[in-house]
């Protein structure tokens, strides 16, 4: 029982890094534009953060926790494995100011400790490929956003003084950036919601989870999972949504200057359309039930924004270098996932 209790509260501690991970892709060009102080940025993106749960179902959550890895060969080992590589990864992009994915991070680590568990065949294709195919198309869709809204913006307010327009814009940057946390809530905190699930539920859970189960289950949640039924349970989602409230508040100020000042310069009006794209997007991928990366999209919608000026307004060996980390995500976190798993079965058994 003491087991499961560490990897729910290691589960909790992924979501609280997420949070403090992607702290930068919620408060950074609201930040960076001085609209709010870093301290308030990040409190009103923590609140919205943490109400997204009235909002959204847990679609996304149903993804992580069946439509990665074969339910059915799910035990505790799988799940330490998959949380290690995550969060492993997420310290050290933190640290090398890389905004890498939490969301690929997460699914890196099931896929290579469900592929040294149970082989190619544990593995969900579909989940997978529809996971990877918005690795392309969610930064591409915060781009294409940001860039339509910006072209709007922009056309509409040209006949203004542009002090007039930087005003309306540093207000208009306060609801832009709600929008997007209630995204970012909306979509990671149910990536942790669908591991602690899968712990809760999954086909190899012994007699040390169900009492962890019978507390954190309503009745009409524990009738549901005897019918069969994967289900998120509300406590579940309380404490998700929690955990990662609470990173966001701790910040990640490494991340918040490669976001916010490394790629392009922002102004209110380019912060407004960026996280106005990217809200979207999230809003979206949310109600797909997709596992999107919040760092792609709003690293797209960004480079979106600043291409609108000029194209060399961009930095564009500063994107090169986001996007290579993009890339390496998943492979990087499934390896430090598939050794965690095969240290734990193998040699601490």
């Amino acid at each position: 029982m003491l087991w499961i209790l560490f990897l729910i509260i290691l589960a909790l501690f992924f979501d609280y890094l997420n949070g403090f991970h992607d702290a930068a892709n919620s408060v950074a060009t609201v930040v960076s534009t001085r609209v709010l102080s870093p301290k308030v940025a990040v409190a009103w993106a923590a609140f919205f953060n943490f109400v997204a749960f009235l909002i959204f179902h847990t679609g996304v959550a149903k993804t992580i926790g069946a439509g990665i890895v074969d339910i059915h060969i799910v035990d505790s080992n799988l799940v330490f494995g998959a949380l290690m590589g995550a969060c492993v990864w997420n310290i050290l992009t933190w640290w090398w100011g890389l905004p890498s994915s939490s969301s690929h991070a997460l699914i890196g680590g099931l896929i290579g400790a469900g592929f040294v568990k149970g082989g190619v065949d544990a593995l969900m294709a579909g989940g997978i490929f529809k996971t990877v195919l918005f690795i392309f198309l969610s930064p591409l869709l915060g781009f294409l956003l940001s860039v339509i809204i910006g072209i709007i913006v922009f056309n509409v307010c040209r006949p203004f003084n542009p002090y007039k327009v930087d005003h309306w814009f540093r207000k208009g940057q306060l609801l832009s950036a709600a929008a997007y946390s209630l995204g970012h809530g909306g979509n990671d905190a149910q990536k942790t919601m669908g591991i602690i699930s899968m712990l809760l539920l999954g086909g190899l859970a012994g007699n040390e989870v169900a009492p962890i189960r019978d507390f954190l289950l309503t009745h009409e949640e524990m009738h549901a999972v005897t019918q069969g039924a994967f289900i998120v349970p509300l406590s579940v989602v309380l404490l998700c949504h929690g955990a990662i409230a609470l990173g966001t508040l701790s910040g990640g100020w490494r991340i918040v200057k490669t976001m916010g000042q490394k790629i392009t310069r922002l102004r209110p009006v380019d912060g407004f359309c960026a996280e106005s794209g990217s809200a979207i997007s999230l809003f979206i991928a949310s109600v797909l039930g997709v596992p999107v990366s919040t760092t792609h999209t709003i690293t797209g919608a960004i480079v979106g924004v600043g291409s609108l000026r000029r194209l060399s307004c961009v930095r564009w060996g500063v994107a090169n270098r986001i996007v290579w980390a993009w890339f390496i995500t998943i492979p990087a976190a499934a390896l430090i996932s598939a050794a965690s798993y095969w240290l734990k079965t193998c040699l601490f058994k």
